[in-house]
């Protein structure tokens, strides 16, 4: 029954901001690791971000460190991924993922994903 939906992407320039959203559903999402995981075109899935179920610990990429700001709303079981200096190394498709695994930097340690939305910074 978990269901999670990205929006929020868009076209920007470099420097610019986007802030992406993820709504989640199901009953067990308040006790999932979420992430955020990106993936470029002839590219593999990388890790972007991640935060724990309480929303007290996040994790980031270093290439994403100190320009992305990763949040979580439990009332509204959404997650956020706040993107800032926005780079053109930054297009990709984004992805919401949900695990219980607490290898939150790899894929497979997530069992739930979105459909993805797209970011495409110009240079």
């Amino acid at each position: 029954q978990v269901q999670l939906v990205e929006s929020g992407g868009g076209l920007v320039q470099a420097g610019g901001s986007l802030r992406l959203s993820c709504a989640a559903s199901g009953r067990t999402i308040m006790w999932l690791m979420l992430g955020w995981f990106r993936q470029a075109p002839g590219e593999e899935r990388e890790f972007v971000a991640a935060i724990s179920p309480s929303g007290k610990s996040a994790y980031y990429a270093d290439s994403v460190k100190d320009r992305f700001t990763i949040s979580r709303d439990i009332t509204k079981n959404t997650v956020y991924l706040q993107m800032d200096s926005l780079k053109p190394k930054d297009t990709a498709v984004y992805f919401c993922a949900g695990g219980a695994s607490s290898d939150y930097a790899r894929a497979q340690g997530y069992g739930h994903w979105g459909q993805g939305t797209q970011v495409t910074v110009s240079s």
